[in-house]
């Protein structure tokens, strides 16, 4: 694992809201025609996760370990959210990031998500021996 960055960098990506990402249930339906909170954690896993593209080496791979989601305020269809994670910690092969997101001034979620880099051969085998 290699680490170019410094805390208090920062990774973007915008995301524009589609139906599919409602709030629904496959028991229920559709609850209501906002972004969910589902995606919000999946947006906010690649985000941070653009840190690890650059920190694993050959035979590597991040694997999420936490995801926080305070979902402060709702994103409408066809809105572009833009996602913001904050390096706050890097600690051995633990990477730690803050994000947030939002459409234009409106703060729509906040949190935080944790990744390790670990050996993709070690990994598989673990699952191996789950079996």
């Amino acid at each position: 694992m290699k680490n170019p960055f410094h805390l208090g960098d920062k990774k973007i990506y915008e995301y524009k809201v589609q139906s599919k990402d409602f709030a629904a249930f496959d028991e229920e339906g559709l609850i209501h025609p906002v972004l969910s909170t589902f995606t919000i954690a999946k947006c906010a896993e690649w985000v941070c996760r653009l840190f690890v593209h650059e920190m694993k080496e050959d035979g590597e791979e991040g694997v999420g370990v936490m995801v926080s989601v305070n979902h402060h305020a709702p994103a409408l269809e066809n809105e572009i959210v833009l996602f913001t994670a904050e390096l706050i910690e890097v600690n051995k092969n633990k990477v730690v990031c803050q994000w947030y997101a939002k459409v234009g001034e409106r703060l729509i979620a906040s949190g935080e998500q944790i990744q390790k880099i670990v050996n993709v051969k070690k990994f598989y085998q673990t699952l191996a021996n789950l079996k």
